[in-house]
């Protein structure tokens, strides 16, 4: 080979050593549950496409989606069943985008756990013996948000041990005005129990913590907020309905929900690698 033909060569293998490596998204091609309310449901008139729908398109997922207009928290478990129903191990990962309706309706947000003084066997550095101390559990009380969220998660996570399980929080919401018994004023003003939406978008973030699952805040990231005009593109109608995304909108919730998705893995092998 001569000298010039030789440092070609060596410059194309150079080139190549040196060339950007494709990364290949976590959750290309992978089957997902999509558990919700009306932003989720495939049935909501106020966009035609999805935030899945995109997640479809730029990443081939086979969506399996369940979410209903006006369903609250209480309604994961019956989602949870329906899925594995109709598709049990098939589903790769699960998510969850519920908890609007439960702010809505004024579900009182209640406790994480239940507190009781019991006695149980320790011993650090001493004979193990009975000592006096308390003890907590998770509440799994319906009446409320914390409770809800309990009753799912615990639901959801026995039916599917192996499954990624991912919770959105609740994004922002304005003024949905859609007859005089459905009249949805904007997040500025308490529910009937006094609370805030930011509360139940904080809870959600809690449930993180509380059932080792992660939780995309799209509250905070997804950057859609509807109290501006200037943000109302992103809504189903700018008059009366500004709690449900347009296709744009669902557009920018899928583009951040994809770049977060990427921090997490979609499948958990059961064998060592």
């Amino acid at each position: 080979m001569s000298k010039k033909a030789l440092v070609l060569l060596l410059c194309l293998i150079l080139a190549s050593s040196m060339a950007p490596q494709t990364i290949t998204h976590p959750w290309h091609g992978k089957r997902v549950a999509y558990l919700g309310d009306s932003i989720t449901d495939p049935r909501n008139s106020g966009s035609k496409k999805k935030f899945w729908t995109y997640l479809q398109e730029w990443l081939q997922i086979t969506p399996y989606v369940y979410g209903i207009s006006g369903r609250q928290w209480n309604d994961i478990p019956r989602q949870a069943d329906k899925c594995y129903e109709e598709h049990a191990g098939e589903v790769d990962a699960i998510i969850i985008f519920i908890g609007t309706n439960d702010f809505n309706a004024g579900i009182p947000l209640g406790q994480w756990y239940d507190e009781r003084l019991d006695s149980v066997v320790a011993g650090i550095h001493e004979p193990k013996h009975k000592v006096a101390r308390l003890c907590r559990t998770p509440q799994m009380n319906s009446d409320t948000y914390r409770g809800r969220i309990n009753i799912a998660l615990d639901h959801v996570k026995r039916l599917y041990p192996t499954k990624q399980i991912v919770v959105l929080t609740p994004i922002h919401r304005a003024g949905f005005f859609r007859n005089d018994k459905n009249w949805q004023p904007t997040e500025q003003w308490q529910n009937k129990c006094g609370e805030y939406v930011s509360a139940y978008i904080q809870a959600s973030r809690e449930a993180a913590d509380v059932w080792a699952v992660p939780v995309i805040d799209w509250a905070a990231s997804c950057g859609l907020f509807p109290l501006m005009d200037e943000h109302a593109q992103y809504f189903a109608n700018a008059d009366n309905d500004r709690l449900h995304p347009n296709d744009l909108g669902h557009q920018r919730m899928a583009r951040t929900l994809m770049y977060q998705l990427l921090t997490l893995p979609c499948q958990f092998s059961l064998s060592e690698e």
